[in-house]
């Protein structure tokens, strides 16, 4: 049998398909053997019972006692308790009743003029799920137009600052579970500066989304900002789009809310369905964990062939790898497992680093995201004859999939019929309930991020040993050498050199250099 005929046949075996929603999967150019999914059976039937306990309220995250809830957002109903449920609904409420009255000029600037764009502050998962879907699906005629700041760095806050439009009718959006994070915090800060210069005021323009009772709530409700949305310690920041943190800005810009919660919910609906063959998410999980052995040695390459799709693969990058970069699998052993996402978008990708998928190191598998209908009507302008923008897309898409294959490259196929509000929550469903399933099958906790905790302790760490350094050299007004300064603050000559040049660039203090550039001296000016 020739190799056209037995990738016909595994296609037309293989190919999980949507009728309702025109959503295709397809696993066909994965060289799995057909014993594959019966030898896997036990793992998962585990993987099934283990969601399923989630769903139902189990903790899923012993390190901090909590449940796991993302899935209730987008079905209250299936909250184990009634209070959850009616937290849910009454957000839900609430954000559409918020959205409307600032869309419809009810809700006003402190000059009494309507808002015409919202700035929304936030990091991780309090960003990319809302810039994603942002992007996706702008269409030039936004009832908000969206700005973010979403890190520390002062050019980047500045630049944003610069390009609103006008500050005095921009809406910010706080989002912080606990408001100690320090990006969010520092970006809050610049962010009233700047109001406070122009003589505007910031708390009638403020929204937090918070927890009850944190930093930022007890902040917001002294200050009397405009408005405070809850968040709850049940929804992590990578799954927390279909939450108050992704649902506000999206209604802010005039998206149907609804229709992203309908989606995320059909999609739910059919990543339940306890059988491998009929459940998208199972297959993509048991894909992973066949192309990368169970310990995630081949990397994802994300290629989704729209540009309003090019953050997906930055949104997946969160939720995928900090999901399932871990250390210790559930029974404490040492597995340092995980799965490495990379992407930009096709066929951008034509001119990037296909070369290398094709014929360098056969270390990735790579994901294609495909959709079937256009929204603009150039799509229609023939660029050659009979021939198509759309059509040269679909051509590249189709054409490099076959060459991956031909070098044995692994991929799978991803269809969608359109970018609109349900058909990239599906996708979001989709990946979410995939990571859930991976976890379970490479018995590793999803739903925890021991890592980024340590990463940010180090930082504080660090940037306290900056503030005691500084304290020493005003206190000394002399120049000490690097070498003594490790000594006083308790931290590697190397983070001192750092800590010391960034503090020059700024003009915070003076260096004394020599012939050799690790010995230097520093003082105050």
């Amino acid at each position: 049998m020739n190799k056209e005929k037995i990738l016909w046949d595994k296609f037309k075996k293989h190919l999980y398909f949507d009728e309702k929603t025109n959503f295709y999967l397809d696993i066909s150019r994965v060289d799995f053997p057909e014993e594959y999914f019966q030898s896997q059976k036990t793992s998962t039937n585990a993987a099934f019972k283990a969601m399923a306990d989630l769903e139902a309220g189990s903790i899923a995250n012993p390190d901090e006692g909590r449940m796991v809830g993302h899935y209730w957002l987008r079905a209250p109903e299936k909250s184990p308790s009634n209070e959850i449920r009616t937290v849910i609904e009454s957000s839900i409420k609430a954000i559409k009743v918020f959205a409307t009255g600032i869309i419809e000029g009810k809700i006003t600037s402190p000059s009494g003029e309507a808002f015409q764009s919202f700035l929304l502050l936030g990091i991780g998962g309090s960003a990319l799920g809302p810039q994603f879907v942002a992007d996706a699906l702008s269409s030039g005629k936004d009832k908000l137009k969206p700005f973010f700041i979403d890190n520390t760095d002062p050019d980047g806050i500045e630049h944003t600052l610069r390009i609103i439009p006008n500050l005095s009718r921009t809406l910010v959006l706080v989002v912080s579970k606990s408001g100690g994070t320090p990006e969010t915090r520092n970006a809050m800060l610049e962010v009233k500066a700047r109001f406070k210069k122009l003589g505007l005021n910031f708390s009638r323009q403020a929204v937090a989304v918070t927890c009850e009772n944190s930093l930022l709530d007890n902040i917001a409700k002294s200050e009397d900002w405009l408005m405070r949305f809850p968040m709850w310690d049940w929804v992590g920041g990578r799954t927390s789009l279909f939450s108050v943190v992704g649902l506000l800005p999206a209604a802010l810009q005039g998206f149907n809310v609804d229709s992203m919660l309908q989606g995320a919910n059909h999609m739910d609906a059919l990543t339940r369905v306890p059988d491998t063959s009929q459940n998208p998410a199972m297959l993509l999980a048991l894909m992973w964990n066949f192309i990368g052995e169970g310990d995630g040695n081949k990397d994802m390459v994300v290629l989704p062939y729209r540009d309003k799709l090019q953050l997906l693969s930055r949104y997946l990058q969160q939720l995928v790898m900090e999901s399932l970069g871990k250390e210790k699998d559930l029974d404490g052993k040492i597995v340092n497992q995980g799965l490495s996402v990379f992407g930009n978008k096709g066929s951008t990708d034509q001119h990037a680093y296909v070369q290398q998928l094709r014929e360098g190191l056969n270390n990735f598998f790579a994901i294609f995201i495909s959709v079937l209908k256009n929204s603009s009507e150039s799509s229609r302008l023939e660029v050659e004859p009979g021939i198509t923008c759309n059509d040269f897309l679909t051509g590249f898409l189709l054409g490099t999939r076959q060459a991956l294959y031909e070098n044995n490259r692994h991929s799978i196929s991803i269809t969608i019929d359109q970018v609109n509000e349900f058909n990239i929550s599906m996708l979001i469903a989709l990946f979410e309930r995939t990571v859930g399933f991976y976890a379970t099958l490479i018995n590793v906790n999803a739903y925890h991020q021991p890592g980024v905790e340590a990463g940010k302790r180090a930082a504080s760490i660090i940037v306290k040993s900056k503030v005691k350094l500084v304290e020493i050299l005003r206190e000394k007004r002399d120049f000490i050498e690097l070498s003594e300064l490790s000594k006083l603050i308790n931290q590697p000559q190397e983070i001192v050199f750092e800590i010391l040049q960034n503090l020059s660039a700024q003009g915070s203090i003076q260096l004394e250099k020599g012939a050799d550039i690790f010995k230097i001296k520093a003082r105050t000016i």
